[in-house]
């Protein structure tokens, strides 16, 4: 028997992938039944199952690949020598998060991939982990900015980075359910609160 090409079975797996996003983004993952997937990939339920034991399973990696390509955008922006302004970062990034979450694209399982998160232990274990990643690219960005003089030198790196990463998060909330955000609307309103008194502590 000729051994199967690695070539095929990424195809294979790539298929099964596809055809379990459409299902996902049009009926959800609580709703999609792997008889579903089965019907949209065209495939067995043996050769499904070659590929993923479970649902979860594929949940997982749909996961993996969109907060692998995420996270490492976030880290390439982030990094960038000199550091960027924050307007500028998250204006790239909002606009990296409307390119990742357009029709059919991975990114619009987000708000059901942390629901899932918050009950199944074994991919809430995965999402948090990957979460802390991301929000540590956040307090190092934060702590660059500060070595650049360009926050106050005791601020608290840790709270305003954790307080940042929830930014995409929030922008993707929005433009997935609302749907009347933009990146630019969130440079203007950050932009509007840097040049505010607001936020700053009255004087005791």
């Amino acid at each position: 028997m000729p051994r199967v090409s690695e070539e095929h079975l990424e195809r294979r797996r790539a298929q099964i992938l596809d055809a379990a996003r459409s299902c996902f983004i049009r009926k959800g993952f609580h709703e999609t039944s792997m008889q579903d997937i089965f019907a949209e990939s065209g495939l067995s339920a043996g050769a499904v199952y070659r590929y993923f034991k479970s649902k979860t399973e594929i949940i997982e990696a749909l996961a993996a690949g969109t907060i692998g390509g995420l996270a490492g955008y976030v880290a390439s922006v982030l990094k960038e020598d000199p550091v960027p302004a924050l307007d500028d970062a998250v204006g790239r990034l909002t606009e990296q998060i409307v390119t990742m979450a357009g029709p059919g694209e991975n990114l619009r399982l987000a708000p059901q991939a942390w629901a899932l998160a918050m009950y199944d232990e074994q991919f809430g274990t995965y999402v948090r982990g990957r979460m802390t990643e991301v929000r540590t690219l956040w307090i190092m960005y934060v702590e660059r900015l500060r070595d650049a003089g360009r926050v106050p030198a005791d601020t608290d790196c840790t709270a305003a980075g954790k307080a940042l990463f929830s930014l995409l998060p929030g922008f993707v909330i929005q433009y997935l359910l609302v749907g009347d955000l933009t990146p630019e609307d969130f440079r203007r309103g950050l932009r509007a609160l840097a040049s505010s008194t607001t936020l700053t502590p009255e004087p005791t």
